[in-house]
């Protein structure tokens, strides 16, 4: 009896997926279109249309995704007991999942399995509640041979499995590589009894690498394939999910780590935007930055190479650096395009540091490609260069997100180990397992802490704030330390900034110190060079002696007076200004002293008076050719006041940023009421009598065609199908249909003894052929 629409789910059985759609309230019908969202594109028109799209392969797929170890083990179940063409009750059920659990596979509560068939009914993959069918299609998407899960518990643990396979040979260990990156049922004479045992395969079956199915065939183990390609390991088709233990540490304290990773970030992607502004890094002809270009910024700005492949890809990923042409370009013009800073860039420069943090965390997060990748093989053993196009994958994204959520389930401040991740998301996401393993999780845990969105093994709540929609920026600066306003001046000429400094303090510093060491905690040393740095910038000595007085907590030491006193005073006795250039000096020995020097020649003076001297070349050569010679000019404007020449870093414009995906957006929920409605007319009328199938069970329609095949192929009966030729010629004949999709007909055509292909709209008629059967 045929379920009506507003019916119990469940209460009786529907001969068809068509017929229980058919009785689905319009809220499941919305929620199934909004949990595969590719059944609605096109929109269908009728619920025929809607069953076949459901059971087609390719979408059957992208469903399976989503299905986690206890999903496929209720599937498994219910394939062995044919559901796909004959219903499976739940007592049936119920009592295989006891038998399941006897073999070591785990005991799954009753709840749990309501759960999980709940959610593959949404998802229309089974159908009924009581009797449960299954949809065929979803049995090819098992993750394991379907029965491997009723058989034993493997016995060999990780350390044996390794030993063992360091034992093999070279043509033994390439057999089981083979079976582990593709099919790991093998076929093989050499399985049969009988064979010489010095065969290879005979030495895997008694080293308990390969499990024996019969003469012809041999299986790899899947805790051996687990080891060979890096997963981690455990068996897959246990009904429970695997356990995170992990350390409960105070928020506060992950919160205070999470901080400090973030300050170091966003100094560092600092120093990468200085050196590229001053140097712009050439582009590849593939778009990418060179393994060469990567070692100078790397050096230049005081970083290791793997540090500054993630950085250039945070910032192309934020839109603060882009490759094009470069405003000033670079005097090279070897390369059309270079890696520099954007426009953007002065913005996210004067932003708070929380803001800068978030941008950058929030770029990483969505953007679709690998930054650990950099450096490693491709296809053609080249290794993969930072921003080329071989770093894309579409699906890091969504594996950051399983990664990362899966720590914000964890209660906040508890820890969990790359390891314990991926096994516990393997078990979530089987399909995935290939994807997700041990090495790339532990790599994306890796980058996560950089970022600071993980610290200590646990999800900070900036991070869990960030994948949750909240104000992540917010509960950054929360956990920031508060700024200072004072520092710490030491003997040797070195500062000690305890914590961040205030920003009008922090660009003095910046000006009149050089960093040796960043953290929350960082430490200057001041040179000659960095006091003339803080002159040249307009600063003078008495500034400088008041801030280090009223500024510093400990007593400003003499020596440093003394160097800043004797900077300042031979500091802008040589003053350089725009002729191009001019150099003036009241002391006329002084700049007779520089006309006499190599320099001159360099920079093509020419004295005007005892105490003037102009060049042509531009000012800040001028001040950088002398300083090289041994003098201290100063530069100064047409009226004598000194001025910041300060390299401010080249540019180029922003660019729009790619989407992260190509994905249609979703529909919203009005939209997929309203497909609902339209199904639901649709319906009406190819109803008999309006469009739908004849009394003598010819077509007309082609929703009702599919409809009848469709039957007719799960049935295993015959049709009588009018089909015209590319030729227009008309005949009529009885088929057994195979399979139906793809707008083709595969069915075995008894008057040629082979299957063939029929198109779908060149069949003009379909009617059953009443075999005699009950």
């Amino acid at each position: 009896m045929t379920e009506t629409r507003g019916t119990p789910a469940g209460s009786s059985a529907a001969e068809s997926l068509t017929d229980w759609l058919s009785a689905r309230s319009d809220a499941e019908l919305t929620e199934l279109l909004r949990l595969r969202p590719d059944l609605a594109v096109p929109p269908p028109s009728t619920m025929v249309v809607l069953s076949g799209r459901a059971q087609q392969r390719a979408s059957v797929s992208r469903a399976a995704d989503e299905l986690d170890t206890l999903d496929f083990g209720l599937l498994e179940l219910l394939a062995l007991a044919g559901a796909e063409e004959t219903p499976m009750t739940r007592a049936e059920l119920n009592s295989a999942i006891a038998e399941r659990a006897l073999t070591g596979k785990g005991k799954v509560t009753k709840k749990a399995v309501d759960k999980s068939l709940s959610k593959m009914r949404e998802s229309a993959l089974i159908w009924g509640v009581d009797p449960i069918s299954v949809v065929p299609a979803v049995i090819g998407m098992i993750p394991w041979r379907v029965g491997r899960a009723l058989e034993p518990a493997e016995a060999m643990s990780e350390t044996e499995i390794s030993a063992a396979l360091d034992a093999l040979d070279t043509r033994e260990r390439e057999l089981l590589e083979t079976l582990a990156n593709s099919s790991p049922i093998g076929r093989t004479r050499d399985a049969a009894p009988g064979t010489p045992p010095e065969r290879p395969v005979q030495r895997l079956l008694a080293a308990g690498l390969l499990r024996w199915l019969d003469e012809q065939t041999v299986e790899l183990p899947a805790t051996v394939r687990q080891v060979i390609r890096g997963e981690p390991v455990f068996d897959p088709t246990t009904l429970t999910a695997p356990v995170i233990g992990g350390d409960k540490l105070k928020p506060a304290d992950v919160n205070a780590a999470a901080a400090g990773e973030a300050l170091e970030l966003v100094r560092q992607c600092e120093n990468v935007i200085a050196v590229l502004g001053a140097a712009p890094a050439p582009a590849l002809r593939a778009g990418g930055l060179g393994v060469r270009e990567l070692r100078r910024v790397a050096k230049t700005a005081d970083l290791d190479e793997a540090r500054v492949s993630l950085l250039v890809e945070l910032l192309s990923a934020a839109g603060l650096i882009a490759s094009g042409t470069p405003d000033p370009a670079p005097i090279s013009d070897n390369a059309d395009e270079y890696w520099t800073p954007t426009l953007a860039v002065d913005g996210w420069l004067n932003a708070s540091t929380a803001r800068r943090w978030e941008v950058l965390a929030s770029a990483w997060v969505d953007v679709p490609r690998v930054p650990w990748m950099i450096g490693l093989r491709d296809s053609t053993d080249k290794p993969i260069a930072a921003l080329s196009e071989e770093g894309r994958a579409p699906a890091a994204p969504r594996d950051r997100q399983a990664i990362l959520g899966l720590l914000a389930e964890l209660d906040s401040g508890q820890t969990a180990s790359a390891v314990e991740v991926s096994r516990l998301l393997a078990w979530r996401r089987p399909r995935w397992s290939g994807r997700l393993r041990t090495f790339a999780i532990e790599r994306t845990l890796d980058e996560a802490a950089a970022l600071g969105l993980v610290a200590r093994g646990a999800l900070s709540s900036p991070g869990r704030a960030l994948l949750h929609g909240g104000d992540a920026e917010a509960e950054m600066q929360s956990a920031l330390p508060e700024p200072i306003d004072y520092i710490l001046v030491q003997a040797d000429l070195t500062l000690v900034a305890p914590g961040p400094l205030v920003p009008d303090l922090l660009e003095q510093v910046s000006l009149v110190a050089d960093i040796e060491s960043a953290g929350s905690a960082s430490m200057y040393r001041i040179s000659e060079d960095s006091v003339r740095r803080a002159l040249d910038a307009g600063l003078t000595a008495t500034e400088l002696h008041a801030m280090f007085a009223s500024k510093s907590k400990t007593p400003v030491p003499q020596s440093l007076s003394y160097l800043i006193d004797d900077v300042a005073r031979r500091h802008g006795r040589l003053r350089a200004g725009v002729a191009a250039s001019f150099i003036r000096c009241e002391d006329a020995s002084l700049l007779a002293e520089v006309l006499a020097s190599a320099v001159a020649e360099s920079l093509a003076l020419r004295a005007l008076a005892p105490t003037v001297a102009i060049s042509q070349a531009p000012l800040r050569e001028v001040l950088a050719e002398l300083r090289a010679a041994g003098f201290a000019p100063a530069g100064e404007d047409s009226s004598g006041t000194l001025v910041d020449l300060r390299p401010r870093g080249a540019r180029v414009p922003n660019r729009r940023s790619r989407p992260a995906s190509r994905m249609p957006a979703s529909p919203s929920a009005d939209q997929l009421a309203s497909l609902v409605r339209t199904m639901r007319a649709g319906d009406r009328a190819s109803a008999p009598g309006r469009g739908g199938v004849r009394t003598d069970g010819s077509r007309e329609n082609n929703a009702a065609t599919i409809a009848l095949l469709a039957t007719a192929a799960r049935d295993n009966s015959s049709v009588n199908i009018g089909y015209v030729d590319a030729q227009g010629v008309a005949t009529h004949r009885i088929v057994d249909p195979v399979s139906v999709g793809g707008g083709q007909l595969d069915a075995f055509d008894p008057a040629s003894g082979a299957v063939r292909r029929f198109t779908l709209h060149r069949i003009t008629s379909v009617s059953p052929v009443d075999s005699g059967k009950k």
